[in-house]
């Protein structure tokens, strides 16, 4: 048996305040792992981490192997297990493990290191086992999943698909089992995620803090009880723990008989096709909920309303279309669909056709009198001298589901193009962007060291070898012909003797690859009173949009800066997230003089600030104007200034000429010479537009 570490207790689980739909997602994937993990969405500060950390202590315990680095089930061990064979040895049990990947973790130190210089000169698989083994069989948690790198991104995926990891350098590779509950929370402010990692949790919450004074009350109370005494916190709560682990048990138990019934797949399969997710995995993530739902609820039954349930955690987040989209799902439509294909559930049972559902009475407890039966909400937690909490049956997916989403671009309206927004005089009321489009890809020249990502040309840790260095550091990717290289000289006065190579330290090669980075792509819009005519703001907006969606693909951070009037404002402080970039354009009025110089001052300070904060992200600024500068004195000269500051400081520009009509003044041009920079129109802004084509085939014949 593992014994307690004499540690600080965990923050209990039970003493969560609220977040009803949050500690259901966990429960059912504690009592039926298959479901496939937790997404959990949400503002900072509303205890995600907290509620994720505490179900660790709920999960039983597991038996392993003896002596096994990689948590082998004694009644079935891996038989490519690194530590393995296994035979009858001795069977220890230990609590269920939770593993956190930190954001900035290494890919050696989330799917283990191979020693190379043993497997080289001694051919000894040498490994040092990573996050992925540490996490079998258990819990791996991922705090700001959406900030996590693409190459660690595309590992997690992988181990996820197969239920293994793979660790390979140069020939030599190890594998072993990596099946794990991933369970990762994020704020959406701060970026999504890509659809693949996003489709595999099995589960997604969305968590607001509470608006209820009584409410915010109690987490406030338990929180400061849990700092100022934690053991006698977690004693005071210990009654309730063991009660919830007990049902998790008993319900575990109870899920191989739970049967679900051709009336409730196909409500799951209707379900799916009308909300038109993509792929199947949608409709079996519903199935294990549904039946996990039964199983805690005490029942070996689906009913409709486990089916509904599961459609409200299962769909949201694989109904997205574009970065654009909230998570979200209809549940008017949800309700008549199931209401359609759910005529004949009850035509071959003896249940009762009206069961108490998520929304039951107070009469309408589970097995064990903890909560509603339908719904399979954790119990009521009641704690002494604790404020009264609204009632558990009222699910939060009925109010924090109903989150603000990105709003819909809106159809020119009729009035007056004069009528004021309630801003300064002349200001035109906000209008909606035109469809997005696929847009050039726009990068910065030369060669960086940023992040991974999908713009300019960087060194990476990923890409083609295009060279060899000794290691900065730890070693990363073997450059086996340079390494071999560099020992081949000293065999002989190194007494080699046999047939391997005599490999040392000072010998091993790195490879140097090139792949391509993610930028910050700094938005400057001219929102002035030239740029006010509808149909041309709303294709402005558009192509700006289309550059969002181009920047979320290619991994970058953005930021936007608008101006007009007599000034300039950071709209959008730099961020991961092309959600908030969208809302903050569509909401953009015009007006006003044009401010160039102040737009493009702004421009330098906030670059300024970003270079300090990560001076290996590059930035490449993008300038939206039709070139025309107005207001102040010298507006014209001030503009060069502002732009001759910034091509000083080697800043990577692209000005967006939207000057519209048949006399053209070339503004834009100019500004783009002064910036040391490129100018293309709307148009040319299109992959696909035949202007951008031919100035492709032009440059390239002039490099030729």
């Amino acid at each position: 048996m593992t014994t307690a570490h004499n540690t600080t207790p965990q923050y209990p689980f039970t003493a969560v305040v609220g977040m009803a739909d949050l500690r259901l997602a966990l429960l059912l994937n504690a009592v039926s792992p298959a479901v496939g993990g937790v997404l959990v969405r949400g503002e900072k500060g509303t205890a995600k981490s907290t509620a994720v950390r505490a179900l660790s202590a709920l999960m039983p315990a597991v038996d392993v192997v003896g002596g096994c680095r990689f948590a082998c089930a004694p009644d079935a061990p891996d038989p490519g297990c690194p530590d393995g064979p296994h035979g009858t040895g001795a069977v220890e049990e230990r609590p269920t493990r939770m593993v956190e990947l930190p954001v900035g973790a290494s890919e050696d130190r989330l799917v283990g290191a191979l020693d190379i210089e043993r497997a080289l000169s001694e051919g000894v698989k040498a490994f040092e086992p990573g996050l992925l083994a540490d996490a079998h069989r258990g819990i791996l948690y991922v705090d700001e999943v959406n900030l996590l790198h693409d190459h660690l991104v595309d590992l997690l995926l992988d181990a996820a698909a197969m239920g293994a990891s793979y660790v390979e350098r140069e020939g030599v590779s190890v594998r072993h089992a990596a099946r794990f509950l991933l369970v990762g929370t994020m704020n959406p402010e701060e970026g999504e995620l890509r659809p693949q990692l996003l489709d595999r949790f099995g589960l997604t919450v969305e968590v607001a803090a509470s608006r209820e004074p009584d409410e915010r009350v109690a987490v406030v109370r338990r929180r400061l009880a849990y700092d100022a005494d934690p053991a006698g916190f977690a004693a005071e709560w210990a009654a309730e723990e063991d009660a919830l682990r007990g049902r998790i048990t008993a319900a575990r138990e109870l899920l191989p008989r739970v049967t679900l019934g051709d009336a409730a797949l196909r409500q799951i399969a209707a379900t799916c096709a009308a909300f038109e997710v993509d792929g199947m995995r949608a409709d079996i993530v519903m199935a294990r909920t549904a039946t996990a739902l039964a199983a805690w609820a005490g029942r070996t039954d689906v009913l409709e309303e486990d089916v509904r349930q599961a459609a409200l955690l299962a769909l949201p987040h694989r109904r997205r279309r574009n970065p654009f989209d909230a998570p979200g799902l209809d549940e008017d439509k949800l309700d008549q669909t199931l209401e359609e294909f759910g005529a004949d559930e009850n035509a071959d049972g003896d249940d009762d056709p009206e069961p108490d559902g998520p929304d039951g009475g107070p009469d309408g407890g589970g097995p064990d009198g903890g909560g509603p039966e339908g719904g399979g909400q954790p119990p009521q937690d009641g704690g002494p001298e604790e404020a009264p909490l609204p009632p558990e049956a009222e699910l939060p997916h009925q109010q924090d589901r109903e989150a603000p989403q990105t709003p819909q671009a809106p159809e020119p309206a009729p009035e007056p193009e004069s009528a004021p927004q309630g801003g300064a005089a002349g200001e035109k009321a906000a209008v909606g962007a035109t469809e997005p489009f696929r847009t050039r890809r726009l990068d910065v020249p030369g060669l960086g060291e940023g992040a991974d990502g999908r713009r300019s040309r960087a060194r990476t840790a990923h890409g083609r070898t295009t060279g060899a260095r000794r290691p900065q550091g730890a070693l990363g990717k073997l450059h086996l012909a340079a390494t071999v290289q560099a020992a081949a000289p000293h065999q002989r006065s190194r007494g080699r003797s046999g047939r391997g190579l005599v490999v040392r330290r000072d010998d091993l090669r790195e490879a140097v690859r090139e792949g391509r980075e993610g930028n910050l792509v700094l938005f400057v819009v001219d929102a002035s009173g030239s740029m006010a005519a509808r149909k041309r703001m709303s294709a402005v907006k558009g192509a700006v949009l289309s550059l969002l969606l181009d920047a979320y693909q290619r991994r970058d951070k953005i930021g936007l800066i608008t101006f007009r009037g007599t000034g300039a404002e950071l709209a959008l402080p730099p961020t991961s997230s092309v959600e908030a970039g969208a809302a903050r354009l569509e909401q953009l009025p015009t007006g006003g003089r044009t401010p160039l110089s102040e737009g493009l001052l702004k421009a330098h300070e906030v670059l300024r600030v970003e270079r300090m904060r990560d001076a290996s992200r590059r930035p490449l600024l993008v300038v939206v104007t039709d070139g025309r500068a107005t207001g102040g004195p010298e507006p014209v000269v001030r503009a060069a200034r502002a732009a001759r500051l910034l091509a000083g400081v080697g800043t990577a520009s692209v000005v967006v000429d939207c000057e519209a009509g048949p006399v053209r003044l070339g503004l834009a041009g100019e500004l783009a010479r002064e910036l040391q920079g490129t100018a293309i129109t709307l148009d040319e802004l299109r992959a696909d537009s035949v202007s951008a084509l031919v100035r492709t085939v032009q440059g390239n014949r002039k490099a030729a």
